[in-house]
């Protein structure tokens, strides 16, 4: 399954599978051009809270 970008919800060019893992992961769109962390379990993507340190 491709990632869309959660601002816009373009295809970005990150494949995840079923069992993939990320933690404050650095999304980049290149629709959009930003950069987002993101955090994926289990298929589910949700835009990290923690601040970019």
């Amino acid at each position: 399954m491709w990632v869309c970008c959660p601002i816009c919800g373009g295809k970005t060019r990150t494949k995840i599978f079923a069992d993939t893992v990320l933690v404050k992961f650095p999304l980049y769109c290149p629709k959009c051009k930003k950069e987002i962390r993101v955090d994926v379990v289990q298929l589910k993507m949700v835009v990290s809270k923690e601040p970019d340190t």
